[in-house]
């Protein structure tokens, strides 16, 4: 069963948390492409369940197995890939600035075995606090919430840009792992900064109860990049749709069992924005939501 199953083609899928939304997208897309699981593709999935530290091991695990092409996501995810992958193709569903982490040589010709796709796009960060600016006028400050040992330079230079235009202070604040979340949110407190923006990062998504909770405790309107935050009870989000980021990796894989070479094949940049409300959540919070954002909104959770 073992050899019939290795006649076909696989895909080893790393994760640095287990999304079942992404996962699930990423199989929807493949079975647009006609692929059917067990039948003409075969996939295994790992998950560091959160714990980065796993990484190197699950990654050298799915090498280990000589798969066709991963997919992977996320700035740790894919250096733990990379480090062991030697010439097989990578599928990057979710990066950041790719060129300048050392991942491709330009968006446009990758030039290695790695391709796929950015979550950067344009001020989008920038978008995200001036519409939190519009909902609370007088924050004292915006907290900027990021994961250790990420790099969020672009983003934190668009974020600069706009709080200088708004005359608002960011307080910077760096989470270790999931126990230091309850820290940082009172530190955030402490500093009476009254609004947060959470950088893209798997954590925050993974951990959304906490973070929401935290931010409900101590009065903080937040604002993320991902809507399924929004759905679990964050007050906004507005972003990339993330979900079908995965589902569009699908395509890459396709392309590259069909013969393509990653190096060749551009790095997208999304075109699909999602801005998400939770009106529940601002009335928890005693805030009013303009109605030009409401308008705006792709989805309001009320």
């Amino acid at each position: 069963a073992r050899a019939q199953r290795r006649a076909l083609p696989l895909v080893a899928f790393l994760s640095p948390r287990t999304f079942a939304a992404n996962i699930d997208a990423f199989r929807r897309g493949l079975r647009e492409l006609g692929y059917v699981e067990g039948q003409n593709i075969a996939l295994e999935v790992r998950s560091a369940e959160g714990d980065y530290r796993r990484l190197p091991a699950l990654a050298a695990e799915l090498v280990s197995l000589k798969p066709d092409v991963i997919v992977t996501n996320s700035e740790p995810a894919i250096r733990a890939v990379k480090e062991v992958a030697g010439t097989i193709p990578i599928v990057m569903s979710i990066v950041g600035d790719a060129v300048a982490l050392g991942f491709a040589q330009s968006l446009a010709h990758p030039g290695g075995n790695l391709t796929g796709q950015t979550i950067l796009a344009t001020d989008v960060i920038g978008k995200r606090l001036q519409m939190l600016h519009e909902i609370v006028a007088d924050p004292g400050c915006v907290a900027v919430l990021g994961a250790a040992g990420v790099n969020y330079d672009n983003a934190s230079h668009e974020l600069a840009a706009a709080a200088k235009a708004l005359g608002v202070p960011l307080l910077p604040i760096t989470v270790a792992d999931v126990n230091d979340l309850t820290t940082r949110i009172a530190e955030i407190a402490k500093h009476q900064c009254r609004a947060l923006v959470a950088m893209s990062e798997p954590l925050f998504v993974q951990e959304s109860r906490q973070l929401i909770e935290l931010a409900g405790q101590y009065r903080i309107a937040a604002s993320y990049d991902n809507r399924l935050i929004v759905e679990a009870g964050g007050l906004m989000s507005y972003g990339p749709d993330t979900v079908d980021m995965f589902r569009q990796s699908a395509r890459y894989v396709d392309k590259i069992l069909k013969g393509e070479s990653p190096a060749d094949l551009p790095i997208e940049q999304p075109t699909k924005f999602v801005l998400a409300i939770n009106l529940k959540t601002a009335k928890e919070l005693g805030l009013a939501i303009p109605p030009l954002i409401l308008a705006r909104a792709d989805e309001v959770i009320e």
